[in-house]
């Protein structure tokens, strides 16, 4: 079963159940993500792809909000690039973020979205807290001043590798990213240390030590997964 819809004025058509960001991207209107992942769980944490519906005076994440009939869809205007721009300014304000010592500097999808949005400065006072950086797996590295708390590692080690080592621990923007107990990486038993948080990762918070987060990053690497397992199915 279909529903038809407009999104910025198109008329378009999907299949029933659909999330507003997919139909979007599945018609060529791009939203701006963070926290969305293809092949992951939508998480709805980032507050970046948010749209206006109808006439209702409050936004929408779009990665997390089915489509309806007849639903008439806004994704950008002058409004939501300000919440953009203000969503974006509060990720920075709460975690320490200098691009020019950060090793995802040039690789790093934050930075990429406040260049886009025109964040040139932080109109909110600076909490950063100072946070353990976990170095004692052989090659990985977690550095928790950096995380924006997307999940993209959790739900990838959960739901792709099918292992959970990783979860928060916390609430808020004081959760934490925490290795199986809240342990040290080097005592994990459950990681396998397939790279996958690593490849996933937005920003400069989990990368491989020694190599170029352009070499490491795969966001695609969930989506390539899924539609393999799938694959692998109709066999």
């Amino acid at each position: 079963m279909t529903v038809k819809l407009k999104i910025d004025g198109k008329d378009i058509e999907v299949l029933e159940g659909t999330m507003i960001l997919e139909a979007a991207r599945q018609n060529g209107i791009r939203i701006p993500t963070l926290c969305y992942l293809e092949g992951l769980t939508a998480y709805g944490g980032c507050r970046m792809c948010m749209v206006t519906i109808g006439k209702s005076p409050k936004p929408f994440a779009s990665c997390v909000t089915p489509v309806s009939e007849g639903m008439e869809v806004i994704t950008d205007s002058p409004g939501l690039r300000e919440y953009r721009r203000m969503a974006v300014q509060f990720l920075l304000s709460e975690r320490t973020h200098i691009c020019s010592v950060c090793v995802a500097n040039g690789s790093c999808e934050l930075q990429e979205l406040a260049n886009e949005l025109g964040v040139d400065h932080v109109a909110f006072e600076r909490e950063w807290p100072r946070l353990d950086v976990d170095s004692t797996h052989s090659f990985l590295v977690m550095d928790r001043n950096r995380c924006i708390l997307c999940t993209r590692c959790i739900r990838v080690c959960d739901e792709i590798e099918g292992v959970h080592t990783l979860d928060l621990m916390h609430r808020g923007k004081e959760s934490q990213v925490i290795i199986d107990l809240n342990q040290e990486w080097k005592e994990s038993s459950s990681c396998t240390s397939c790279r996958k948080c690593a490849k996933v990762c937005p920003v400069g918070a989990i990368y491989v030590e020694g190599e170029t987060l352009s070499i490491t990053k795969d966001d695609q690497i969930a989506r390539f997964i899924m539609e393999r397992r799938e694959a692998a199915h109709e066999e």
